[in-house]
């Protein structure tokens, strides 16, 4: 078996040969990664569904646009909170995955979190993978692997975040921020 190296904490990107629709031109934050799979979350695919509509308590936390994201096609009727909060080891009810971003438990009551909470998204659903399926994919050229940035979580505009985290790498990838939604057309 091959030794896995974990990618928790960095971004998948999808690359413009990736025709699965769940994905197109998705920027994933990969919250869990080892021999056992992989789970992450779509951070740039708002929903139409305000928070207030289905976790009004933590509504008042969420971060703008105060909806919920669509965090992938696997449970969509389970929600994740996932906030930044730089320094320390970060309150009660708040579980760190890399750097000062980190998972809010939903269960907890808002205001244990409140004070110390950066900006909070609410996603429905997830993306998972079984063991050994992402590296599969990351061979075909489907993601490209990226360090993420704490402001990728709750970016202001997220249909413009795949193109942004291309963009600012320091690598021919910033040429590929420029691809046409529909190459057809060129």
């Amino acid at each position: 078996m091959t030794e896995v190296t974990s990618l928790t904490g960095r971004l998948l990107v999808a690359t413009p040969a990736l025709t699965d629709p769940n994905f197109d031109r998705a920027v994933v934050l990969l919250l869990d990664h080892d021999e056992e799979g992989s789970l992450g979350i779509v951070l740039n695919r708002p929903t139409p569904v305000d928070v207030k509509d289905v976790l009004e308590p933590w509504a008042a936390l969420a971060g703008e646009p105060g909806v919920v994201f669509q965090g992938g096609p696997v449970s969509l009727d389970a929600a994740l909170g996932v906030a930044v909060i730089p320094g320390g080891e970060g309150p009660l009810g708040w579980r760190r995955v890399h750097g000062a971003i980190g998972l809010v438990d939903l269960e907890a009551p808002p205001e244990l979190l409140a004070a110390e909470l950066g900006s909070l998204r609410i996603f429905a659903g997830y993306a998972g993978w079984g063991p050994g399926q992402l590296e599969s994919e990351l061979e075909e050229g489907a993601w490209y692997v990226v360090e993420s940035e704490p402001g990728d979580v709750y970016a202001p505009d997220p249909q413009r975040l795949w193109r942004a985290v291309l963009r600012r790498q320091r690598s021919e990838l910033a040429m590929v921020a420029t691809y046409p939604d529909d190459p057809s057309l060129n």
